[in-house]
């Protein structure tokens, strides 16, 4: 049976969640793009970083994204997530702050989930900054929306 989620179960799966697909528009064209992604459920934002590249000159150009999260168990056991919201840049000591959040966010999740140990952002993300901070960003949730099937 195919259902909607509710407003609670659409955010429990964006907040247990750590990797998504981040939607934005680019001259005219859809991309989809996996990111890492930590959801803070208190303020209703999603903190990423990236380095300067399309994703950021894209969602700079065109605030307005969207983030899917999917957990597959199988064909017919699934959630789905969509979150949809809007692009803001942070710098400065909100922008450190924001990461550190992020930073530890992430490393709960995959403690609590995968029972490992993680001491460095490096552990679970490839994007390595030796001399700048990254281009850190929020993307401030509208709506949340969601399905599951499970039989």
């Amino acid at each position: 049976m195919i259902r909607n989620l509710n407003q609670n179960e659409s955010t429990k799966t964006l907040a247990s969640n750590y990797i998504g697909n981040l939607s934005y528009i680019y001259r005219g064209r859809p991309y989809v793009v996996p990111i890492t992604y930590f959801f803070d459920d208190q303020n209703m934002v999603i903190i990423g970083y990236s380095e300067e590249g399309h994703k950021i000159r894209a969602m700079r150009q065109n605030e307005n994204v969207a983030l899917g999260v999917s957990e597959v168990d199988s064909v017919n056991s699934w959630n789905s997530v969509l979150a949809h919201g809007t692009f803001k840049e942070l710098s400065g000591s909100h922008a450190k702050a924001q990461l550190h959040i992020f930073s530890l966010g992430v490393k709960d999740l995959i403690i609590d989930q995968e029972h490992r140990k993680l001491d460095f952002i490096s552990e679970f993300s490839s994007k390595i900054y030796k001399d700048d901070l990254p281009i850190v960003f929020q993307i401030k949730v509208d709506e949340i929306t969601g399905k599951m099937r499970h039989n």
